[in-house]
């Protein structure tokens, strides 16, 4: 079973990705982008790494692209590189082009998938990451 991080501010969103995800593992579920840091920090000093994190671009406090960069810093800090970094979905509203292009960029996300959110796109999602589904 995998572990999996939801960053995601929407009450209903993260319901839904948690119905959907648990299917795959055990889910911890943060509200913005400072908690999905933080959650990610105390992953690493327990030895028990997330395998995936799906996160919500537009929250409050620390964004989704924010608190990707801080991330994949720590990954660095960590001497974690290549595939050994958490794979991370990001969840947009926006159908723009331009978040999108941002956050594989600067965050370097490894997916992302545009709500409203359907489970057949998001098991796509994991199965295109070579995650167990």
């Amino acid at each position: 079973m995998m572990k999996i991080l939801i960053a995601e501010d929407d009450f209903i969103a993260r319901r839904i990705l948690k119905d959907i995800l648990s299917a795959y593992g055990d889910c911890d579920i943060v509200v913005d982008g400072d908690e999905a840091v933080q959650a990610f920090r105390l992953a690493h000093e327990e030895n028990a790494p997330y395998d995936l994190i799906c996160m919500d671009i537009m929250m409050p406090n620390t964004d989704g692209q924010q608190a990707l960069v801080r991330i994949r810093d720590m990954e660095k800090q960590y001497g974690i590189r290549g595939t050994a970094e958490v794979r991370v979905i990001m969840v947009t509203a926006l159908d723009d082009p331009k978040n999108v292009f941002q956050a594989y960029y600067n965050g370097v996300a490894t997916a992302y998938i545009v709500k409203p959110i359907e489970k057949d796109r998001l098991a796509d999602s994991i199965r295109a990451l070579g995650l167990p589904g």
